[in-house]
C-alpha cells in the first residue's frame, strides 16, 4: 500500500477510540463520571463491606437490599439446597429446558402475594418493565400508554420501544391525567403506567385516585411496585396492599432484587394477560432463565415476609430515627414519607466531594446521584437506612454529615443548608 493510499484509508476511517475517549472526558468534566465501589459485602451483615479501592471496611448507607433478606438464614438455606439439587445454571430459556419446579413455585407464590391469577418471572425488573410494556403497546391495536413524568427508565424504554402513542402526565397529578384521558376515544385501548414509590424523591403515588380514573375511562392500570414489595403491606405485597388498592390494579410489576434481596423481576395479573406476555415478549422468550438456586432463595424471602412483619417494623423505626436526626441537624433532606431519604445538594461536583470525604474520613459509603438519573441541579445523596444499622451507626453517620457540611469548598460553591424552593 502506498503512503497516499494509507493516508486515504486513515482519512476514511472513523476514529472510534477518540470518540469514546472524548465522550468519557465530557462526563469527567461534568463530574458525572461514575466510579464503581469495589465492595466485598459481609454475608452476615449486608451494610458492612470491605472496599478494595481503599483497603478498609466501610458502612453502606445506600443499599437497595432494603431488609437484608440477601443474608437471611432461610434464604441462604433454600438457595444452598437448590444449588445442590439443580446445579449452578438453569440450562436454557424458559421455553427450552430452563423452567424448573422452583420457577413454577415462585410464580405461584408471587401471584398469591398480589391476589392475582398468575405471575411471570423475568431476569430483572428492568427487563420485566421493558418487555411487558413494549409488548402490550406494540400488539394492542391503536393503544395509548399514559406515563407519569417521573417513571423509571425501564418503563420509559418499554413505552418507547412499543412504537405506540405515548402521553406524559405531570407527576402524581390526577387532574392532568384525567384531562388527557378525556381526549382519548372511549373504545381505544389505554394503559396508565405509574409507580407506587418513586425511588429518587421517596414519594408515593395516589393509587386510589388513579384507579378511579382508570375505571371511569376504561383504562388498564400498570403499577411498578419495585421499591415497595416486601416493604409495605401486611404481607409485603407493596404500597397497593398497604392502601387496600391491590385488587384494583390490573398489572403489578415488581422486583426480586430489593425487598426480597435477590435478583429478577416479575409481573402479576390475570391468567390471560400473563400468558399473552409469556407468549409474545421477546425479552422473556429469548432470555436464559434465572438459576434455580437464586429462584429458591427469593421464594424463601417472599414466604418469610408474607408472615413476618419484624423486618418491615425495624426498617420503619430506623428510617424515622435517621430522618429525625437529619432534620434536627438542619441538613437539606426531603421529608419523604417512605424509606428513601434524599439529601439534596444540587451540584454534581459537590455531591462527589461529599461522598469522597465521607468515604476517606469516615468509612461511610453513599453513592452520589447525578444526571441523567435525576435532573441537573437536583443532584443528591440517596440515603436508605437499614434494619442492620445500629444507633451507633446513626450517630456516626449524622456526625459525619454535619462535619462534611461545615468543610469549606472551592469555586465559590457552598453546600446547601436548606432545601431550594
Amino acid at each position: 500500500m502506498t503512503v497516499t493510499q494509507d493516508l486515504k484509508q486513515e482519512t476514511n476511517t472513523f476514529d472510534y477510540q477518540s470518540f469514546f475517549a472524548s465522550s468519557l472526558r465530557a462526563l469527567q468534566l461534568e463530574e458525572r463520571y461514575r466510579v464503581f465501589a469495589n465492595l466485598e459485602r459481609h454475608w452476615r451483615n449486608p451494610i458492612r463491606a470491605f472496599d478494595h479501592r481503599i483497603g478498609r471496611e466501610v458502612t453502606v448507607w445506600c443499599s437497595n437490599d432494603y431488609l437484608g433478606m440477601s443474608v437471611h438464614p432461610d434464604v441462604l438455606s433454600a438457595a444452598a439446597q437448590a444449588l445442590d439439587t439443580y446445579g449452578a445454571g438453569a440450562g436454557g430459556t424458559r421455553n427450552i429446558s430452563g423452567t424448573s419446579n422452583e420457577h413454577v413455585k415462585l410464580e405461584q407464590e408471587l401471584a398469591d402475594l398480589h391476589g392475582k391469577q398468575a405471575a411471570l418471572v423475568f431476569t430483572s425488573g428492568f427487563v420485566a418493565n421493558d418487555a411487558a410494556l413494549s409488548t402490550l403497546g406494540r400488539i394492542l391495536p391503536d393503544c395509548v400508554l399514559l406515563s407519569d413524568a417521573l417513571n423509571h427508565a425501564s418503563m420509559i424504554e418499554g413505552i418507547r420501544r412499543s412504537g405506540t402513542e405515548k402521553r406524559l402526565f405531570r407527576h402524581n397529578d390526577v387532574e392532568d391525567l384525567e384531562r388527557q384521558l378525556r381526549t382519548i376515544g372511549a373504545g381505544r385501548p389505554k394503559i396508565i403506567c405509574f409507580e407506587s414509590c418513586y425511588s429518587m424523591d421517596g414519594d408515593f403515588s395516589p393509587i386510589a385516585a388513579i384507579c378511579d380514573l382508570a375505571d371511569r375511562y376504561g383504562a388498564l392500570t400498570y403499577l411498578d411496585e419495585v421499591h415497595s414489595v416486601g416493604l409495605y403491606g401486611p404481607h409485603g405485597g407493596g404500597f397497593a396492599e398497604a392502601t387496600g388498592q391491590m385488587h384494583k390494579i390490573d398489572i403489578i410489576q415488581g422486583t426480586l432484587s430489593k425487598g426480597f434481596g435477590g435478583i429478577g423481576g416479575y409481573i402479576a395479573a390475570n391468567a390471560e394477560l400473563v400468558d399473552f406476555i409469556r407468549s409474545h415478549a421477546p425479552g422473556f422468550i429469548f432470555s436464559t432463565a434465572l438459576p434455580p438456586a437464586t429462584v429458591a432463595g427469593v421464594r424463601a424471602a417472599v414466604r418469610h415476609l408474607k408472615t413476618s412483619g419484624n423486618e418491615r417494623q425495624a426498617l420503619q423505626q430506623r428510617v424515622a430515627s435517621v430522618k429525625a436526626k437529619l432534620l434536627g441537624a438542619g441538613l437539606p433532606v426531603l421529608d419523604s414519607p417512605s424509606h428513601i431519604l434524599p439529601l439534596m445538594i444540587g451540584d454534581a461536583g459537590l455531591a462527589k466531594l461529599v461522598t469522597d470525604e465521607l468515604m476517606k474520613s469516615w468509612g461511610i459509603y453513599v453513592q452520589p446521584i447525578n444526571y441523567p438519573t435525576v435532573p441537573r441541579g437536583t443532584e443528591r445523596l440517596r440515603i436508605t437506612p437499614h434494619p442492620h444499622h445500629t444507633p451507633a451507626d446513626e450517630t456516626v453517620f449524622v456526625e459525619a454529615l454535619i462535619s462534611t457540611w461545615e468543610l469549606p469548598v472551592g469555586g465559590g460553591l457552598r453546600l446547601p443548608r436548606a432545601l431550594s424552593q
